[in-house]
Order: structure tokens, then C-alpha cells, then sequence
């Protein structure tokens, strides 16, 4: 099996004829070297049949070996509707990426035979895989292959709404950008649906609800609640931290890692998903280390599991509303009311695309007009035609990826040069691509459907020949708007809206600030000492997720500048805080400050731009 690490001579014992096979190293088999490893650390102990290692709906639990016997991984254990997944004989382990995340099981585990476990507490788990990387990466690589599989595989709560609900978009948007595994069940469409509504006692116009474990039914649910029933992020800390961090993309995740492993008290907060940008990306190829590529969702997922291993805590959604000088310390408040106290804080909120401002397109947003291009989008497209707007790297990622699962792509690019903003490496796939065709000088002028997307009316820039193409869904990256309406009054920012670091947020701080700081504003340091940006936020950067991987490991180093020096001048509450005249209408910045001056994150990254 792919990266394990076998003695000489010995071969991985080949899966029985019912036990489930080894798919892509989602169920490698321990070699005798690696459980002679973990005997040392656990617990060897007899299991009976049908006793019960991993119950669905319980959270955390311990790492399982299996010595003897068989385990038979199920859903809806017990019930009716009750699914066998998987079967796992001697030699494997059990557990996927909840258990290493603190999150509740989404199935059951079962002894189908008597035989031997071997049971080893999760926290010792997470030191031994760190200790011994073969063996870490053999299980992260099958943990990350099985929650895949069983998003894949529909299993896990369900979504019961409308497709033509903006909050069940919400729901299903919210559990698919943060991995979690799920099946949306269609009220208008499935047939499941009325069935379901009976048994629950539930009106059509109180959907949406989502259930869990067949005992528990939330009736539109905040994302927040949907969070705590999964256990999805740490409860908020209390106390100060050393470093907080707002964002949580790639800057926010390294950040977070180095900031973790360099010992600081570092919390990384999110108002949605983990991954930013980046983790909409299906597949990224040109970040170093991953020559065969890997899909965003995946690296910030690498990258979170880091960040954890080293005592970061993780908390989604928390959406930052204020951000004001407190004593020495930075707090910033999120709209459910809860504070936290930082010494310093990151901000890494990134950017959101831009609307597409054009007739009909507001009443089809999340049904078949998307600014994402992952699994959960494409599945709804189905077997028909789709068009991307956009002319960068993210466009042509999209594109490709879209293009193995519909008969066409339409690519629309304003630009008169599909390689104006893309990466050579993309280019020249798309000009390869039989389903992929490049619409160069065109803009969208309108969108056609009722409920749904029928086509798209084109115009050529020079000629104004409008055209319609017919499409399904449409796939929207064009520009990018900063995350910083909340910031406008606290910190300096461009014309744009981009946060001023450096020399430039040194130039137009608050009168006073930096005389009583002894030394100068860092290079990713804003107008406020001791609060910095990283990423795809900060004015200036290189908007490619490398670099903001880069700013994030750069920022934590300015922390620690900081923390060396007196704060004793740091604003208080009612200071003075530089006004939102405090624009500067030129960019600021150093574009290759981030690529030349920080150690590139490992495992976590990529071209998701």
C-alpha cells in the first residue's frame, strides 16, 4: 500500500473477499513493525460481537486497531435504515478526520466477529503520528481519503429544503465548504421528502430542517447551531491570547501553524469555512510539493490539522464585527456577541468575489449562479452546458474542472488574451480541452430562466453582436472585493478598501501612535502597531495563494518583533484611531515581500487564485 512502511521482505496481507478493498490509501494495513509501534502506547483488549468501538453522534473517542475478528462500519446502526459502508479486518485502523478534529462520528463502528482491538487514546495518537511521519502521513492520507468518501457517499445528517430557498443554500453551502458529510434531500423533487415531513411532524414552510441521526431535527438551523451539533470548532477561549488570527485561509492557517508551533497562544477564527478562496479551488497544480495537484478543501484541511497538532484552536463561524485598542490588547467582538482579547492580532480576511451586476442573475444566485466550482456545485449541473466568467486563475481551474463532468464549458473572458491573467500551465490545457470553448473580448449582458438557468446573452466588446449560449449553470470569477467593511473606521486602507501596511499605514496612522512605539511599522504592519495582514486583505500583495501562505509565516515573525518591544503607547479605548480619509489613493506595498522573506507552508497552499 501507498506510504507504508513495510519491513523487508514483508507484503501487506491482501483484503478478504469481503472486506472492503483499499481505495486510494483510505484503508491501508498497519505493517507488524507499526503495531508493535502503537502496542507500546495502547491498550490490547478482547472485543465480543456486535459490541459497539464508535457510535454515531459521539464525540471524540480513541484510536482502534483491529489484532483479530472484523468491524463493520455503519449508518443508521440499529434503525430500519441501516447501511453497511465498510468492513475492516486485521490489521486496519478505524477513525477518519473527525476524530483527529474533535467532531462527532458520522457512522458506527461494530465488532461483526469477536476477536482483538488495540486502543490507544487520540491525544497519544496525535504525539506518535508526529513523531513518526511515515506513520502520520499513512494515517492523515487515509483520513482525509474517507472523509471524502463519505461526503461522497451522502452519508452523515441531512438536509431537508427547497432548492429555491436561500437558506437551504445556506445549510448546504455551509456543510459542503467545511467538509462535513451530508445529503440534501429536495422538497420539491424527492420522493423521500414527504415521507420524512410526516414522520417529524414538519410543515413544508418550516423547512428547511436538517436531521441528524434519525432522533433529532433542527428546524432552520444558524450555521452556528449546525456547528455546535457536529462539533465543529472549540468552544471560545477565555483569557488573552497571544496571537489572534481573523481569517482562514491560507495566510490565517500558516499563521496559525507557526504561530502555534512557535508556543503563542494563537486562536484562528472564521465567519465560514476554513480554506478562503482557495478552498473553492478543485484542483491546485502549481504549488511546490504537490506535482500531481490537490484540491483546495484539502489543503486548508491539511493545513488546519497542523495548526491543531501544535495547540491552536479553531473556531467556525465567528464573524468579526469590531476591532478597538483595549488596555495593551486588541478586542475584537463577533456578531453573536461573544469578545476576544489578543496581544496581537492577524488579519487574513481575504477577499470575496464580485457580483456579476446583470438582468435576472439575483433571482438564481445559489441555485445555478455560483462563485464557487467544487463537487457540490457540479453535481447540480448535470449533463448540460455551463459557463465561466473570468479571465483568471481561478476561472481556468474552474473550467477544467467542470469540463470532465458537462459536454461544454463556455469561457467567457473580457481580456482580449486568455494568458493576460492565467498561468501559462492552465492556458495551455484549456487550449487542449475539447469540451473547454474560449469566448475572448465578451461580457455577460443577461441571464434567461425562471427558477433556474436556461442561457446566457453574450456581447463582443468590439463588434456588439450579442449572442445566446445555452447553459445550465453559471460560474462567476471576476474581481475581488476585501473583507474590510468592518475595519473602515479602525484602520487605514486604500482606495480600494485593502488594508495600507508598512510605510504607508506608518504615514497615515492616528497622530502619536508610532512616536511611543521605539522603532518603526513593519512591513505587513497596519496602522495600528501590533495588528498586521497577511494575504489577499493586505494592499499590494501578490493575490496568489503561495505568497499569502508566505505572509502568513512573515506576519507571525513581526509578532514576535513586536512582543519584544514595549507596548506601553498602544491606544486605549476613546483614543484616536485613524479616520477612513486615511485612503491613500496610491497601492502600497511590497509585491515581493511575501515570496522572498518567508519560509513557503508546508502541506498548506496552492495557485487557488
Amino acid at each position: 500500500m501507498a506510504g507504508e512502511d513495510r519491513s523487508p521482505g514483508t507484503a501487506p496481507r491482501a483484503a478478504a473477499p469481503d472486506e472492503t478493498p483499499d481505495l486510494y490509501g483510505a484503508y491501508p494495513r498497519l505493517t507488524p513493525k507499526q503495531i508493535r509501534f502503537l502496542s507500546g502506547h495502547g491498550t490490547r483488549r478482547p472485543v465480543a460481537a456486535g459490541e459497539v468501538l464508535i457510535r454515531e453522534g459521539d464525540r471524540g473517542g480513541d484510536f482502534y486497531v483491529i489484532l483479530g475478528g472484523s468491524v463493520a462500519i455503519t449508518e443508521y446502526y440499529g434503525t430500519s435504515d441501516e447501511r453497511l459502508l465498510r468492513l475492516h479486518r486485521q490489521g486496519r485502523f478505524l477513525g477518519e478526520l473527525g476524530l483527529l478534529q474533535g467532531q462527532v462520528a458520522f457512522y458506527t463502528a461494530h465488532a461483526r466477529e469477536a476477536g482483538e482491538v488495540l486502543v490507544i487514546p487520540v491525544d497519544r495518537l496525535r504525539v506518535l503520528v508526529a513523531r513518526d511521519p511515515v506513520l502520520g502521513n499513512l494515517v492523515l492520507r487515509a483520513y482525509l481519503g474517507r472523509r471524502t468518501m463519505l461526503v461522497g457517499a451522502g452519508a452523515g445528517f441531512r438536509i431537508l429544503g427547497s432548492r429555491y430557498s436561500s437558506d437551504t443554500r445556506r445549510l448546504r453551502e455551509f456543510a459542503a465548504r467545511n467538509w462535513l458529510p451530508h445529503r440534501w434531500i429536495d422538497l420539491e423533487t424527492d420522493a423521500e421528502a414527504e415521507a420524512l415531513l410526516r414522520r417529524f411532524s414538519v410543515a413544508p414552510e418550516e423547512t428547511p430542517i436538517v436531521i441528524w441521526r434519525e432522533e433529532q431535527v433542527l428546524r432552520n438551523p444558524g450555521n452556528a447551531e449546525l456547528a455546535r451539533l457536529i462539533g465543529l470548532s472549540t468552544p471560545a477561549a477565555d483569557g488573552d491570547h497571544d496571537l489572534l488570527i481573523v481569517g482562514s485561509g491560507p495566510a490565517g492557517i500558516a499563521a496559525a501553524v507557526y504561530g502555534s508551533s512557535d508556543g503563542l497562544a494563537t486562536t484562528l477564527v472564521d465567519a465560514f469555512a476554513t480554506g478562503g478562496q482557495a478552498g473553492t479551488s478543485s484542483l491546485i497544480e502549481n504549488y511546490l510539493g504537490f506535482p500531481s495537484g490537490i484540491s483546495g478543501s484539502e489543503l486548508a484541511e491539511r493545513g488546519v490539522l497542523q495548526a491543531r497538532k501544535f495547540g491552536a484552536r479553531v473556531r467556525i463561524p465567528a464573524k468579526a464585527t469590531s476591532l478597538e485598542p483595549d488596555g495593551g490588547h486588541y478586542r475584537v467582538t463577533f456578531t453573536d456577541g461573544t469578545e476576544a482579547l489578543g496581544r496581537t492580532v492577524v488579519l487574513a480576511t481575504g477577499a470575496h468575489y464580485r457580483r456579476l451586476d446583470v438582468p435576472g442573475i439575483a433571482r438564481l444566485e445559489g441555485t445555478s449562479v455560483f462563485y464557487a466550482a467544487t463537487v457540490y456545485e457540479a453535481r447540480q449541473c448535470g449533463a448540460d452546458p455551463v459557463a465561466v466568467v473570468g479571465g483568471g486563475n481561478s476561472a481556468g481551474q474552474a473550467s477544467l474542472f467542470l469540463a470532465e463532468r458537462v459536454p461544454r464549458v463556455h469561457l467567457l473572458i473580457r481580456g482580449a488574451s486568455l494568458g493576460a491573467g492565467m498561468s501559462r500551465y492552465l492556458v495551455d490545457q484549456i487550449e487542449r480541452h475539447p469540451r473547454v470553448n474560449v469566448a475572448l473580448d465578451t461580457e455577460v449582458r443577461e441571464v434567461r430562466g425562471d427558477d433556474t438557468l436556461r442561457s446566457v446573452v453574450v456581447e463582443h466588446i468590439r463588434t456588439k453582436e450579442r449572442r445566446a449560449l445555452d447553459a445550465c449553470s453559471l460560474f462567476v470569477f471576476i474581481g475581488a472585493k476585501p473583507c474590510t467593511d468592518w475595519l473602515s473606521d479602525v484602520l487605514a486602507l486604500d482606495d480600494e478598501g485593502f488594508v495600507l501596511t508598512g510605510a504607508e499605514a506608518e504615514a497615515r496612522a492616528a497622530p502619536g501612535v508610532w512616536e511611543s512605539q521605539s522603532r518603526g511599522c513593519l512591513r505587513l504592519e497596519t496602522s495600528l502597531p501590533g495588528v498586521f495582514a497577511a494575504g489577499d486583505v493586505r494592499s499590494g500583495s501578490v493575490k496568489r495563494v503561495a505568497s499569502a501562505a508566505g505572509e502568513g509565516a512573515m506576519a507571525v515573525h513581526h509578532v514576535h518583533d513586536h512582543l519584544g518591544h514595549t507596548t506601553a503607547g498602544l491606544p486605549g479605548p476613546g483614543d484616536d484611531l485613524p479616520a477612513p480619509s486615511g485612503r491613500s489613493a496610491a497601492p502600497g506595498g511590497d509585491p515581493h515581500a511575501s515570496a522572498t522573506d518567508a519560509h513557503p507552508l508546508h502541506m498548506t497552499g496552492g495557485e487557488g487564485r
